[in-house]
């Protein structure tokens, strides 16, 4: 990525993250892989989760875990809890393929798994874990692995 690719992805961002503090609302899905695409692609493995209120609204897009080129760590334990600490009602996964192979490997399934059966019992809702590698996106709702 040139020095100026990466200017025009930051400025991206920061547009975007206006736009959402003043519409919460991810309208489409395609406004979602949209949104996803620009906020967790790079060269390292990032680890975000999107907290929803009752009405799907963001109420925090937070950056949980950053890691290596092929590994990053995630806690479900600390999902949930930020999840109860922000009073969300649902929750979206979204974390980067820096290889660009946006399928989903063992690890990212058993973790989905650990976090949807934490959500199940208190409450909360698991929408999707999405997983961005180069120039696609990945859902694990709709490949049916939630």
């Amino acid at each position: 990525m040139t020095p100026q690719e990466e200017t025009v992805i930051l400025e991206a961002r920061d547009i975007l993250g206006r736009y959402l503090s003043q519409n919460p609302v991810i309208g489409s899905w395609q406004a979602l892989m949209d949104y996803c695409a620009l906020s967790v692609r790079g060269p390292i493995e990032r680890f975000h989760v999107l907290y929803l209120d009752r009405k799907n609204r963001i109420i925090s897009d937070e950056l949980l875990s950053t890691g290596t080129v092929d590994h990053v760590p995630v806690y479900p334990r600390e999902v949930i809890k930020r999840a109860l600490m922000l009073n969300a009602s649902a929750l979206i996964l979204i974390h980067n393929h820096p290889s660009g192979d946006a399928t989903p490997s063992d690890a990212d399934l058993s973790m989905t798994k650990e976090i949807q059966k934490g959500c199940r019992y208190l409450g909360l809702t698991l929408h999707d874990h999405i997983i961005v590698g180069a120039g696609m996106e990945l859902s694990l709702r709709a490949l049916g692995k939630l």
